[in-house]
């Protein structure tokens, strides 16, 4: 058994059952031996590689159907611009390099939002979005996100 495995056995036997939740979240971002916390699982050498990292095209679509999704709810501000599971950051990237020419004053007023809860993957992330003329967070969960519109993106996470 691994040293996870037993973690997850010992917490078993000591409260009863766990939620599939649970156990996935320990599976996932243990800080000694979750999936993400632990190794590089994106890009050729890793187990899977996602949209955004194959083509900054991606990320540039998702970020006119940002804007045109904002529009259509009446251009509110502040609102929130939120990417779930950001991998290294790549789509965010991208979005915000295309929001910045399609409209300055729409990224120069929303707030970017990084949900992440790896320590490892905040810190790349923040070394791929350094320099960024936006209002950039990362928070832990979507329920930190500030009490405003909201628009949520979340590519890697569902790809992975």
């Amino acid at each position: 058994m691994t040293r996870l495995k037993d973690r997850i056995v010992d917490l078993i036997g000591a409260v009863g059952p766990i939620p599939v939740s649970e156990y996935m979240a320990l599976c996932l971002f243990d800080p000694e031996h979750g999936y993400y916390t632990t190794r590089e699982p994106f890009g050729a050498a890793g187990d899977f590689i996602t949209a955004p990292e194959i083509s900054q095209m991606f990320g540039e679509l998702v970020a006119v159907w940002l804007y045109q999704s904002w529009q259509r709810i009446g251009r509110p501000l502040p609102v929130t611009v939120a990417e779930i599971g950001p991998g290294r950051g790549t789509l965010m990237k991208d979005m915000l390099r295309t929001l910045l020419r399609l409209d300055p004053a729409f990224a120069g007023d929303a707030s970017f939002a990084m949900v992440e809860t790896s320590p490892r993957l905040t810190k790349i992330q923040q070394a791929t979005l350094a320099g960024q003329p936006v209002k950039l967070a990362w928070h832990e969960s979507v329920d930190a996100l500030p009490r405003q519109p909201l628009i949520i993106v979340g590519n890697e996470l569902f790809d992975a």
